[in-house]
């Protein structure tokens, strides 16, 4: 999260007070985080790579789940619900907390003028460089949460972009979901669902799982071109604000 809260302000400093091109500026900060990753783990691993019995964030166990009645009904939740990773619940619990504050509290409020109108949100003395920073910045550690359960969560090693891309998928949830919570949300699930079927079924169809495999980046395409409807992004989106 330290790390993500680095990386984040380095990408404000660019975007806000430089005033540069926030997609250049993002795809290089991509390839200088690949980079120092990539150097820090051979020069601490070596080639041997990281070590079994490394710490990893352990999984939720609900075995209380299973005795609900009727009895279809519990073993369903448990083998569902009953074994989550601890970062699936705390995302869970962000996601309720993020539409709170984004739509029920002033500094949301605040969130979304900028977003929108920073004018006006000056004009009635909002800093904008100020949520600006603090937007970006909090946006670096939310996403390093997911680099955090990929690694010590999910797989329980750390390898060389290992991530493949899937923050750019990330960002298609988000246009997929028409910029809301919820939204962004039901299209990760969607995504990950396809993920998660590429790796079943192989025992069925070799060629079924290659095209799941390839369906969140064919997903990622159509929200990229539109095709699922039009996506009202903030209006001051990517658009540097000159304090006047």
């Amino acid at each position: 999260m330290a790390s993500g809260a680095a990386f984040g302000l380095v990408h404000a400093v660019f975007s806000i007070h430089v005033r540069t091109d926030q997609v250049v500026g993002g795809t290089a900060i991509n390839f200088l985080a690949l980079g120092i990753t990539g150097y820090l783990f051979v020069k601490i691993y070596g080639s041997a790579g990281t070590p079994a019995g490394i710490a990893e964030i352990p999984d939720v166990h609900l075995s209380w789940l299973g005795s609900i009645p009727p009895a279809a009904l519990g073993g369903f939740l448990e083998q569902f619900l009953g074994q989550l990773n601890l970062m699936i619940w705390i995302s869970f619990a962000l996601l309720g907390v993020t539409y709170l504050v984004v739509f029920r509290t002033p500094p949301g409020l605040r969130l979304r003028a900028v977003g929108e109108h920073p004018q006006a949100a000056d004009a009635v003395g909002i800093s904008v460089y100020a949520v600006r920073y603090a937007a970006v910045v909090l946006s670096g550690v939310l996403a390093s949460l997911g680099g955090a359960y990929l690694s010590i969560g999910f797989v329980h090693s750390f390898n060389q972009n290992m991530t493949e891309g899937q923050g750019f998928i990330g960002l298609a949830a988000l246009i997929f979901g028409r910029w809301r919570p919820f939204g962004a949300f039901g299209a990760a699930v969607l995504f990950g669902f396809s993920s998660a079927l590429a790796f079943q079924l192989p025992v069925y169809s070799q060629s079924g799982a290659v095209l799941f495999q390839a369906l969140p980046y064919a997903l990622t395409l159509v929200a990229v071109v539109g095709l699922v409807g039009r996506s009202l992004a903030p209006a001051a989106l990517g658009k540097p604000y000159v304090k006047q």
